[in-house]
């Protein structure tokens, strides 16, 4: 089977960060373009494998660049303010719903990694300092990193949410507030913090993306160490 990906590429010039805009939260990197393409069969198959729990016989990855987006951002380290061109129009509740419910399906999976982790708080890699300051290390630091997105995703499409008690308990509270506005299907895109363009729909790619980052590094970090009978892998990052 072959699958093509829509692309949007965003680049500092030396860090290139591509995104399939058809598979929302699906995303490469790498030193250039070619580079980073050069993953997304690895990448569509584990996504397709978390998100259908199977990858299609015989995959095959075709992709094309649609949207290029050149910047100073740290790419590199994840940094990103793209909004694609896909991400502008409006949501009929059927495409919002399926978005939604991957996103919280995301919240779970992400929750439930963490907490079969054997030692939370135990450091899984060197101090590394990022744009945003040090790059969480233990499973415990991941998980808060990734829980405490959520008042700053919804905050920026102007739905007030804050960050717990737990990651899907507080995204849904998020989404159930997002819900009681009138016409939040529309889409609007909105100029929220440091001149950053947003939309709801860009907001739910964020959320799948983000978790996917981390989930990625905490569980082949976590399997190296801990093994298969350690710990969980919902996202099945660490099945071949």
């Amino acid at each position: 089977m072959e699958i093509l990906v829509d692309a949007v590429l965003e680049t500092n010039g030396t860090g290139y960060l591509l995104y399939a805009a058809n598979y929302p939260g699906a995303y490469v990197r790498g030193a250039s373009a070619e580079e980073a393409a050069g993953k997304w069969p690895g990448e569509l198959a584990a996504y397709l494998r978390w998100r259908d729990g199977k990858t299609p016989p015989g995959l095959t990855v075709r992709s094309r660049v649609l949207q290029e987006k050149r910047g100073d951002l740290h790419v590199e380290d994840a940094d990103s303010d793209v909004l694609f061109d896909a991400e502008r129009p409006p949501l009929d509740r059927a495409a919002y719903e399926a978005l939604r419910d991957l996103c919280l399906r995301s919240a779970a999976d992400f929750l439930a990694l963490c907490e079969s982790v054997p030692d939370r708080d135990r450091p899984l890699g060197p101090p590394r300092e990022s744009f945003y300051g040090p790059v969480p290390r233990s499973a415990e630091e991941m998980y808060r990193h990734t829980k405490n997105v959520n008042s700053y995703y919804f905050g920026e499409i102007g739905v007030e949410a804050d960050n717990g008690p737990d990651i899907l308990r507080c995204r849904e509270e998020g989404f159930r507030r997002l819900e009681e506005q009138a016409d939040f299907l529309a889409n609007p895109v909105i100029c929220g913090s440091y001149n950053e363009l947003w939309s709801l729909r860009k907001v739910l790619r964020r959320f799948l993306w983000h978790d996917r980052i981390h989930a990625r590094a905490l569980t082949r970090r976590g399997l190296a160490l801990w093994g298969r009978a350690g710990m969980a892998d919902p996202f099945r990052f660490g099945v071949e």
